[in-house]
């Protein structure tokens, strides 16, 4: 697979520095059951990184340490991990709001039959992967017969109160399928919103955009296409400086499946540690229990201009709506 990692490395995207740490994400393994083109961890049912329920306790105890708010669980598909259950059920034993980051085909696994009761049980905060509301879209950039799937798994959750009952938000994401922005953030979540209910009777709370980042699976198709260099002039012509302040990098600390500390979900795929060299070498998990990293400078490379182009992007969806 080509590689897109040594193209952002010299950069001169402005430098930024932590707020105060808010947001726990963390990276359960890259084992998913889809293999999706858009995919910037190059998750697929072949990876075997999984997080071990050692590293599970420490990051348990670091949540109740730092005094962490949200936890936000990523993969790969996070509920294929074999420690997922017991980590949400200690960390909402905490107070801490967990959101699972779900591709939704994954309800439908051997084993999992019973996840979606056990998420609404404990009002686990659903953030779920659908490039598009029509079939040809979504299959497009996931696979053939994952739209059906998908929408079987929303009017399921749905049926448990999920995108009407306020203990039980479900939101979905939207990222597009080429080498172009999002549209605007709220005419997009209204299109879902009106095409969804019509042609399944699905709800949902909040639609958030997401711009795709120029690395690992996306970034080779890029490459192989000769559309690498075109796709940064884009994001770079629509930079603004007004998403710099609320980018998700100041208040959300990234941790991969071993326990390493990064700044954003898309510098732990880049391998780039958290800090702002490389030289000063990864850091873990046990060795910041009760470090402030608020000043923290962030490392920074070139595909930071995703974040910050058009509307902005996050894992929450746009910053500037």
């Amino acid at each position: 697979m080509l590689d897109s990692r040594p193209l952002l490395i010299a950069t001169d995207f402005p430098p930024i520095r932590r707020d105060t740490l808010a947001i726990l994400q963390v990276n359960l393994g890259y084992k998913c059951n889809l293999s999706c083109v858009h995919c910037h961890v190059n998750a697929g049912p072949s990876r075997t990184e999984m997080m071990s329920l050692d590293t599970v306790e420490l990051l348990l105890q670091f949540i109740t340490l730092q005094h962490i708010k949200v936890l936000d669980l990523t993969g790969g598909a996070p509920e294929l991990n074999p420690h997922f259950r017991y980590l949400v059920a200690e960390a909402r034993a905490l107070g801490v709001e967990v959101i699972d980051r779900s591709n939704l085909t994954v309800l439908f696994e051997p084993g999992q039959e019973d996840l979606a009761q056990f998420l609404a049980e404990q009002e686990v905060v659903i953030t779920a992967s659908l490039p598009c509301y029509s079939a040809e879209n979504v299959e497009k950039q996931r696979g053939k017969g994952v739209y059906a799937d998908s929408i079987k798994a929303l009017q399921l959750l749905n049926h448990l109160g999920y995108g009407s009952n306020p203990k039980l938000p479900l939101n979905l994401v939207y990222n597009p399928t080429g080498p172009v922005l999002p549209p605007p953030q709220q005419a997009l979540q209204a299109d879902y919103k009106r095409e969804l209910k019509q042609r399944h009777n699905i709800v949902f709370n909040q639609l958030y955009t997401i711009t795709n980042m120029p690395i690992s699976r996306f970034g080779a198709v890029l490459l192989a296409q000769g559309q690498f260099e075109t796709y940064m002039d884009l994001l770079k012509a629509n930079y603004s400086d007004s998403n710099l302040a609320t980018v998700m990098c100041k208040n959300l600390l990234s941790i991969d499946w071993q326990g390493y500390l990064y700044d954003c979900d898309f510098n732990q795929m880049l391998e780039l540690p958290m800090g702002a060299t490389v030289e000063q070498g990864r850091r873990h998990l046990s060795s910041v229990m009760r470090q402030d990293f608020a000043g923290q400078e962030i490392y920074i490379a070139d595909h930071c201009f995703g974040c910050t182009a058009g509307q902005g992007s996050s894992c929450g969806g746009a910053l500037d709506e």
